[in-house]
Parts: C-alpha cells; structure tokens; sequence
C-alpha cells in the first residue's frame, strides 16, 4: 500500500505535465499563427522594403535607371543613402553590365562611383571567401589584394565626385581597410573624415567596430572602448547605444554561461538599447537590425514577452546579427523565435 501511493502520485504528476504541455504547445501554436515558418524567411534582408526589392528585381533585368532614382531620392539621408549603396553594388559584384551602361550614359554620376567602388569591394571579399586565413589559397589573397587597390583608386573618384557633406565614399572604405590591413593611423584619419560629414551614422559605426574587433585589426579593449564612446556621446535615437551589447555579444556569446544574460552589466546594456530603438525615427534603415539582436539577447535574458515584441517587428526577414552568423539563418531564427513565444506564454 505504501508502494502504491508514490507511484499514483507520480502517475499524476506526468499527467498533469503531459497535459500542461500540451496545453502550451497548442497556445504557442494559436498565438504564433501570424508567424512564419523557416522556408517563409526572407535571408536577403533584414526586414521588408518594398523599394530595395523594386531596384534588385530591375537590376536582374540589367535596368540601371529604378537604382539611380532611388539613390537621387535619398538626398541627404546618408543612413538611407549607404544602405542602398549596399544593395546596389552587391548586385554590380556579381553582374556590372548595367552599371556600365549607367556609366556610359552618366559618366561624371557620383552614385554610379560609389555603386563602382563598393562593389569592388564585395568582390574582393567574394574572392577571398569567408574561411579562416589558414584556409585561404595564396591566389585567393593575391586575388583579394588586388581588385582592395583597384577599390582605392575607384573611391578617390566617388570621393571628389561626392555631394559635400556625403559620408558614404569615406564609410565604406572601412572593410577595404580592414582587408588591407591598414594601420589605426589610417583608420583614425579615414574616421575623422567620416565623421566630420555624419557623427552618428549607424553602419560607419559597425564597420569600425569589426575593425576594432580583436579578429581583425583591434583588441578587446579597444573595441570595448570604440562601442562605449559611440553609446555615450550620440544622442538617443541614432541606435549606437547598440555597440556595446553587439561588441559584448560579438566577443562573448559562443563562451558565456546562459545565464551571463540577466547579470545586471547585460541588463544595462539591453535596456539602454531598448530607449534607444523606442526613439529612433521608424524608418531608420537600421532599426529593424538592432531589433533582430535585441530579440535574441531578449530571449536569452528569458525576458520573452519583451523578445516576442521584437520578434513581431522583424518576422519574416533574418539577414541580421546573429542568424546570419549560422549556417542556416532562418532555421536558428525561428527555434529562438518559437521559445521567446512559448516563454511568454508561460509567463502570462
């Protein structure tokens, strides 16, 4: 009789657990019905843009005109302006036959330099590849190399080309930098240059910070210093309170214990980040960016109904930090999605 007892007890107990998982996977199945699957996400973007999405499709069609329209349209939003410098080059890196044509028509066009310059640059990296140097020919160095310093001459032309006051020739020439190796003199001289033109830019700022990072050309303190300086001295709204959870996730993440997220340095600097997102200007072509990392690192902390708000705003898109540091992005994505949801179902 005594025997029996603990087994009726521990028979309920697996019941009643049965029972309240069930429960939870089917609520987690009613409140994440609006979400999308892995095969649903988009790996090329970050987040829906009707507009980039208009230019790639002309572009696949060899239609130079919708890109140039859409960079004149940006005027003097250089977040915007770099952004879409972005998307256009990675399309000329693969495929320059328009962007001659743009040329041709346009010779003296300093968006149609820029587009030259930085596609030179994607395709330099597309050349080396993204192994470890230990893994990487000496052709695809030579490769590297070489089309970095056609680069330099193609950004002296966008440069005295540019609009005054336009960062975006300067800015993109950091990854150029960073593969040539050149020195933190010349990183400061080219930083002063960009920053003079836009303080705060948000994608300047990211590439300085790779470049900082001890995997490239800096060390941790002085990437830890780099991403500080950023949070403390723009002022909310431009997203660069970011810099310093993404450095900390960028040198601590695949080592830290689960829960290194809710020590009170990381709560800090989430909620810092968290004021800064809830200023910034809706539009802003890297918001959607800072949510991605903001939803994991969210997850992590297990404060998921907070996750699950970010989580909402970028459904659909995973080309962000740190999905896209995995080999399949939209897979990662979403196991981290679907336990923020069944978090905060919990939770409630």
């Amino acid at each position: 009789m005594h025997g029996i007892l603990p087994l009726t007890i521990l028979a309920i107990t697996v019941i009643f657990w049965l029972r309240s998982r069930r429960r939870t996977a089917k609520l987690a199945a009613e409140a994440g019905a609006d979400l999308l699957p892995p095969e649903r996400q988009n790996a090329d973007r970050a987040f829906p843009d009707p507009e980039a999405e208009a230019v790639s499709a002309a572009l696949a069609r060899g239609e130079w005109e919708p890109a140039a329209q859409a960079l004149a349209a940006a005027g003097t939003d250089w977040e915007r302006r770099s952004y879409l410098v972005g998307i256009v080059s990675s399309r000329a890196a693969d495929d320059d036959t328009w962007l001659r044509a743009w040329q041709a028509a346009h010779p003296d066009d300093p968006d149609a330099a820029v587009v030259q310059a930085d596609a030179k640059v994607s395709l330099a990296w597309e050349i080396r590849g993204g192994g470890w140097a230990k893994d990487t020919t000496a052709e695809q160095f030579a490769g590297f190399h070489r089309v970095l310093n056609e680069a330099r001459e193609d950004f002296a032309r966008a440069q005295a080309l540019a609009l005054p006051g336009d960062p975006t020739p300067y800015l993109l020439q950091i990854p150029l930098y960073m593969g040539l190796g050149s020195s933190h003199e010349a990183l400061h001289e080219l930083w002063a240059e960009v920053t003079a033109r836009a303080p705060y830019h948000y994608e300047a700022h990211w590439y300085a910070l790779q470049y900082w990072l001890p995997k490239w050309r800096g060390s941790t303190e002085l990437a830890r210093d780099f991403a500080l300086q950023a949070a403390t001295t723009a002022p909310l709204g431009n997203l660069l309170t970011m810099f310093p959870l993404l450095n900390w996730y960028e040198e601590n993440d695949d080592e830290a214990p689960e829960a290194a997220y809710g020590w009170p340095e990381m709560t800090g600097l989430i909620d810092a980040a968290l004021a800064d997102v809830a200023a910034a200007r809706p539009d802003h072509p890297r918001l959607p960016e800072v949510r991605h990392l903001l939803a994991y690192c969210l997850t992590k902390a297990e404060r998921y109904q907070e996750a699950m708000e970010q989580f909402r705003q970028v459904d659909g898109s995973v080309n962000a930090v740190p999905w896209r540091y995995y080999n399949h992005p939209a897979k990662f994505y979403c196991h981290v999605r679907d336990n923020a949801l069944k978090g905060a179902l919990r939770a409630g």
